[in-house]
């Protein structure tokens, strides 16, 4: 089931990479759940990590503590997503 919010999240996470990123619309709108991110896409190294974050806070008025970053949550798209979501729909 999907909360109530989560497209609205994601289209935020998709926005965030694509602006924070340097990447194409169109190839953000191609991501799923199982898109590799960190480690994977070249653009996404980890100078541009402090700046995802920075983004998804402010955009999603979230507070990400340097304790909740993790490879995990960097992983996948998926993954980045549910934190995200996690954040902003509590």
């Amino acid at each position: 089931m999907v909360r109530e919010g989560e497209a609205a999240v994601e289209a935020t996470v998709r926005a965030v990479l694509r602006d924070v990123l340097g990447i194409s619309e169109t190839r953000v709108a191609a991501f799923d759940d199982s898109t590799a991110l960190f480690g994977a896409l070249p653009e996404f190294d980890s100078m541009a990590v402090a700046g995802v974050l920075t983004e998804l806070e402010d955009r999603l008025h979230i507070l990400i503590d340097d304790e909740d970053v993790d490879g995990d949550m960097l992983a996948t798209f998926g993954a980045l997503t549910r934190f995200a979501a996690d954040r902003a729909l509590r």
